[in-house]
């Protein structure tokens, strides 16, 4: 008998592994199916940093890019139909796991425009835009937990659209969160939406927490605060879980789950381990519990697979410690709200950057498209 990989062990401990990362590339070499038949990858995400990677690096959009041009297609345009149809095909390729699962995995997210993160209407106007082009259910459209987001998640939601929920950094948030999910599946029901079919995710990001935090306890130096670093990433994480179980045990709930409703799975994400110093599958086996997404870049991936040590559960039975680490922090001056208030605003810029390097990548290769165009 052959032993099981780490990521083999880890799905059997009830772990959904997602790749972080899409491309024309990956589709068009098989690699990403790859991933699916030898590291039980199970789905997919995207944000606005990967499309932006993916599309301005090598020559794979190149065609497409001067199709588009030839059609005399708008830069907005030719950004939604490249982006649409890698989701729409990697969509195909997930469908044999959407199937097995009744879309629980299998799934594949796409963003709104970074932009509209503060437009309550224009993300939902969006989100539908984006469900109906991809013409696939088992896309999910990525919404951020903005507080301007939050009824954008309920109200897509209750157009019986599935929903992946992104940069969710604090516990107060991620309640909001689970509320806006719980009050969307309420009114999609109420429109005669099956609610076995609407799924969602709630991401919620690891490594950007403790980047954060170390630099601060760095700055202040002393035993116990170096004795500290590291922590606090998986510490949040662990207590959102608490979260999770808590706000999924309720009366409202139960109503909700006799209709067919599935809760919305925590989903880790930034599991990316930024400090060398930390061990590279860290934000892997130590969030390991049933029922969780971990979405991993393909570095995370390979370590977990060659020396990932998964030991099963390592969440529940870990809130006190982890409120511990929390309570630690507070102690020597380091604020929770105010951290986890910089990283969402941190992580919108960093979004709306990258989308807009795109914007202007994507612009000059169309001028360049429609310059080198045969003249008829």
């Amino acid at each position: 008998m052959t032993q099981s990989t780490p990521t083999a062990q880890l799905s059997d401990a009830g772990v959904s592994i997602w790749l972080d990362d899409l491309s024309r590339e990956r589709l068009s070499s098989g690699s990403l199916q790859k991933l699916i038949d030898e590291k039980n990858v199970v789905g997919v995400t995207t944000n606005p940093s990967i499309f932006q990677a993916a599309i301005t690096s090598g020559t794979d959009y190149d065609a497409k890019i001067a199709e588009l041009a030839a059609r005399g297609s708008s830069l907005d345009e030719t950004i939604f139909e490249i982006t649409t149809t890698d989701v729409a095909d990697a969509c195909d390729l997930f469908a044999p796991v959407a199937a097995a699962t009744k879309g629980v995995d299998g799934r594949v997210s796409i963003e709104v425009d970074p932009r509209l993160a503060w437009d309550t209407d224009g993300t939902i106007a969006e989100a539908k835009q984006l469900y109906k082009k991809v013409g696939k259910d088992n896309v999910l459209i990525k919404i951020p937990a903005t507080l301007e987001g939050l009824p954008a998640i309920t109200a897509t939601l209750a157009e019986g659209i599935s929903v992946n929920v992104t940069l969710i950094f604090s516990l107060e948030r991620y309640r909001a969160v689970i509320e806006a999910f719980q009050s969307g599946l309420k009114l999609a029901m109420e429109n005669g939406h099956d609610l076995s079919k609407v799924h969602s995710v709630a991401s919620f990001f690891v490594s950007r927490v403790d980047t954060e935090i170390d630099k601060r306890l760095d700055a202040i130096g002393t035993d116990e605060a170096k004795a500290l670093k590291g922590k606090a990433g998986v510490a949040n994480a662990r207590l959102a879980y608490q979260v999770y179980e808590e706000l999924f045990s309720t009366k409202r709930w139960a109503v909700l789950a006799e209709t067919g409703a599935l809760p919305q799975r925590p989903l880790w994400a930034s599991t990316g381990v930024k400090d060398p110093a930390y061990p590279d599958t860290l934000y892997v086996t130590g969030l390991a519990a049933a029922g969780v997404v971990n979405t991993m870049p393909e570095k995370t991936l390979d370590a977990t697979f060659d020396h990932g040590v998964v030991t099963g559960d390592t969440i529940t039975g870990t809130y006190d410690e982890a409120d511990g680490v929390l309570t630690a922090l507070e102690a020597l001056g380091i604020s929770y709200t105010e951290v986890v208030a910089l990283l969402e605003s941190e992580g919108l810029d960093k979004f709306v950057g990258s989308w807009k390097e795109l914007l202007a990548d994507v612009e000059g290769a169309l001028v360049k498209a429609r310059e080198s165009a045969p003249i008829r």
